[in-house]
């Protein structure tokens, strides 16, 4: 990933910043212009809880280039809390545990890096809640 790009996506990434639209009320995530909704334009920025539910999920045997160390690892389909569904990696739990409709929270992962001397890109996981 070049450095350029890292930096612009460090708020979605790190944080799970979306949008919402201040015309129909609808969260967005990722970010757009356009409110596919309502087609006004939606640029408040908005901070998803991070919490949601396992919609669909399949485990991955078969990574794109630069994620084969990590390989294999669980990806779902999550429902936010808050409405959008975003794809994304499953992390502190084995398939076995994992069920349609369980709870999960966001957390923030290494995702890839650029060799032993290159940038390091982390980005949002998502993990069964932790429990006190």
């Amino acid at each position: 990933m070049q450095v350029p790009r890292n930096w612009r996506l460090q708020k979605q990434r790190y944080s799970l910043i979306g949008e919402v639209c201040e015309h129909c009320g609808v969260k967005l995530f990722p970010p757009r212009d356009v409110c596919p909704e309502c087609s006004h334009g939606a640029q408040t920025l908005y901070q998803f809880t991070g919490i949601g539910n396992i919609h669909s999920f399949s485990q991955v045997f078969d990574p794109p280039n630069g994620h084969i160390e990590n390989t294999p690892f669980i990806v779902a389909l999550i429902k936010l809390e808050e409405g959008p569904m975003i794809t994304a990696q499953l992390t502190d739990i084995d398939i076995e545990q994992v069920e349609i409709g369980m709870e999960v929270e966001m957390v923030t992962r290494k995702m890839s890096d650029d060799g032993v001397e290159g940038m390091i890109v982390y980005g949002y996981k998502f993990r069964p809640p932790v429990v006190d």
